[in-house]
């Protein structure tokens, strides 16, 4: 556990190497979340950061996944700072405080919370170069030097109104933070867009917690407030900024694994990470993928995008950075392109850094992989892209060409949008023969997947080749993994034929099996013990709530339920000679008949509702009697039987059941009582349920 000491005025403390400033703490705080930075607090005084990752996945709760997940730092990761002077106003519980004292020479940070503040001194007490004033930064302000290189307002500045309480807040809040910075010094903005398209497909405002609370423009009030880019740039240039750059982290700056720029937009196919509500639970209007693709087809995605983050002060060279650091530590690296100040004007060069010192050796093997593929597809029709391993000092990277083109999944996916299927096998199997060129060397690039390829007329060139080993491969089971991967990716691809496919490819059933074991295996490899994000979505992510299925229920309730009948005295079932019964359904489940039976009737059939259902016989009588319905040649119908063969389902929109009336004993007049549950379900639901019967009735 760190030291913590206070000085004799009592206005210092220090946890560890980190000064917390009390000078103008108010001596209470104003904003608290309770039991959660309790719980906190205790994991950084008595756990090691190494060890949050294992307690996040114990715990299973937001919060602690929110505040302590390394991931949370990726949005000010790639700044260069080295050597600076960085200003942090809302440092809060330290999620990126650990990452600007690492790059900075000095952090300062300001947050209201003592309590807030001591979880971050105590997880960041091993850093001497992070002081934090404890106090309303209105307070704080005045005493703050005026030379700080960066200053970061990450999720703080919409909460402007709460900092400054003025007519207007942002542009006020803004003025004054700019005072703080040294010539040439920059502002780091990350906020929530208003209108970003995860709030049109049904997730909740992230701070009101209520929904299209900003598409509605705020209507309902709230002290909080978002905007979009040109609302933000509307706020800057009444500010008199000139010199600043939009950024959009991908899917929100509070986990980004993608930075992109309006040097380096996203394309087609790029954005499928979409459901992460850890938090709350959402609604899911439309599959936010396919509208981010078209929005990236026609320009709209800086309109859309979730999340901003705005430079403002000279632009930095940084065009797109992704992130792979949700996986085991030796393999944790970044992939950033970024303008080549050596190289022609507005032409970007490749990068892939380590993210931590057990992630080097990895670097070095991905250069070493460059001249092992090169050597193994000489004379052959697939090109490796140029990797130069760089070492300085104490640093290392792979630098790379940018390679224009279009990836080999754009190609493919156009030829499935035509219903070009011919065409679509065509251009596989030439996939197949060119990866597999000299198969007998002993070197392959395991994630050959077509997004990993770039075409350009007849060049095809492996952009990305991290994952190669010193082994021979079957060239079938890296096309079965790309396809596999491929369909994976986007369900509108299922209208493969995947048997042709595999057919093409020659391969068994156990061939299959033996390459989706080696799948679990490498991508366990990757994580390592921990769970990637997509994991620990699937594990511990909020309800994901169908509007359709509840309007469908809606409906149903708006629907009176009916009951028809049918007669039948020789000539079959028909609609002239049916009638419904009025008030056959006592509720929403009971329906009770009580049916006058002329005996000339042969056939009688009742239609218990109009849609897919479950319905359970409980009670059926003619004349008194119980009718045999085990007896098929008494009682049929066009549902499948469940485990007592009184109840069935029924996927259609006509369920009926059938009575053989004259195989049972028939006066002039007949009396059939019939009592059963019926239950609608979903048509998705009634057919899953089908398809576990073997047997229809």
């Amino acid at each position: 556990m760190a030291d913590r000491r206070m000085n004799e005025n009592e206005k210092i403390m220090e946890v560890g190497k980190v000064r917390l400033d009390l000078t103008y703490y108010p001596g209470e705080d104003y904003y608290c979340d309770g039991a959660v930075e309790d719980e906190l607090l205790d994991i950084v005084k008595n756990y090691a950061a190494v060890e949050y990752q294992r307690i996040i996945e114990e715990r299973k709760s937001w919060p602690v996944l929110y505040h302590l997940s390394p991931l949370r730092e990726n949005i000010v990761e790639w700044i260069p700072m080295e050597g600076t002077k960085v200003l942090e106003v809302g440092s809060g519980c330290g999620a990126i405080t650990g990452a600007l004292a690492r790059k900075a020479a000095q952090v300062v940070g300001v947050d209201l919370s003592k309590k807030r503040s001591l979880i971050n001194a105590y997880r960041h007490s091993d850093c001497d170069n992070v002081t934090i004033h404890v106090g309303n930064f209105k307070d704080v302000e005045p005493a703050l030097p005026v030379d700080f290189d960066y200053i970061f307002l990450i999720g703080v500045f919409e909460y402007g109104q709460s900092y400054m309480g003025t007519d207007r807040p942002f542009e006020e809040f803004l003025q004054i933070v700019m005072k703080h910075l040294s010539p040439g010094g920059r502002v780091v903005i990350a906020i929530e867009n208003k209108y970003g398209l995860k709030y049109f497909a049904g997730c909740k405002e992230d701070h009101l917690g209520t929904w299209f609370s900003g598409i509605e423009n705020y209507a309902a009030g709230g002290g909080v407030r978002t905007f979009s880019r040109q609302g933000l740039e509307k706020i800057l240039k009444n500010c008199g900024v000139k010199d600043y750059s939009f950024y959009y982290p991908y899917p929100d700056y509070k986990f980004m694994t993608t930075l992109y720029s309006d040097g380096r937009l996203p394309g087609k196919g790029e954005l499928s990470n979409n459901l992460r509500n850890y938090d709350r639970e959402r609604m899911n209007l439309f599959d936010e993928k396919y509208a981010f693709d078209g929005m990236a087809e026609d320009g709209l995605f800086p309109v859309f995008t979730n999340s901003y983050e705005v430079i403002i002060g000279k632009e930095l060279p940084v065009l797109y950075t992704r992130y792979s650091n949700d996986r085991a530590p030796e393999y944790q690296i970044k992939t950033e392109i970024s303008k080549d100040p050596a190289g022609p004007e507005g032409h970007p060069v490749v990068k892939k850094l380590p993210l931590c010192k057990e992630a080097k050796e990895h670097i070095r093997q991905i250069a070493a992989a460059y001249r092992k593929l090169a050597e193994r597809y000489e004379g052959g029709k697939i090109q490796i892209n140029k990797c130069c391993l760089h070492e300085d000092a104490d640093k290392e990277w792979d630098s790379f060409e940018y390679v224009e083109g279009r990836p080999l999944t754009e190609l493919m996916d156009e030829r499935l949008e035509r219903n070009d299927i011919e065409g679509f096998h065509a251009l596989f199997q030439e996939y197949v023969e060119r990866v597999g060129y000299h198969a007998e060397y002993p070197v392959v690039d395991f994630d050959m997947i077509f997004s990993n390829i770039m075409v350009q007329e007849d060049t095809w060139t492996i952009i990305d080749y991290e994952w190669t080993y010193e082994k021979q491969m079957d060239p079938r089971e890296l096309a079965f993994r790309a396809i596999y991967c491929y369909l994976l990716e986007d369900e509108k691809r299922n209208k493969l034929n995947l048997d042709l496919i595999l057919n093409s490819l020659g391969m068994s059933e156990a061939d299959m099996d033996d390459c989706r074991a080696r799948e679990r295996k490498f991508q366990k490899q990757v994580t390592g013990r921990s769970r990637s994000m997509s994991e620990l979505y699937a594990w511990m992510g909020a309800p994901v709530i169908d509007p359709w299925d509840c309007l469908e229920r809606e409906k149903q309730k708006l629907v009176p339920r009916k009951v028809q009948v049918y007669e039948d005295c020789g000539s079959g079932f028909s609609e002239e000679k049916s009638y419904f019964v009025p008030e056959a359904y006592l509720n929403d489940e009971d329906v009770e008949l009580q049916l006058t039976v002329d005996g000339n009737v042969q056939m009688l059939r009742i239609d218990p509702a109009m849609e897919a259902c479950v319905v359970r016989v409980e009670e059926m009588t003619f004349n008194g009697k119980e009718v045999p319905i085990r007896s098929k040649s008494v009682f049929t119908t066009n549902g499948k039987a469940l485990k007592s063969s009184t109840a069935m389902v029924f996927v259609t929109g006509d369920p009926n059941l059938s009575i053989n009336v004259a195989g049972l004993e028939r006066k002039p007049l007949n009396l059939l009582y019939v009592r059963m549950k019926v239950v609608i379900l979903p048509p998705v639901m009634a057919e899953d349920m089908a398809a576990s019967v073997r047997k229809w009735i």
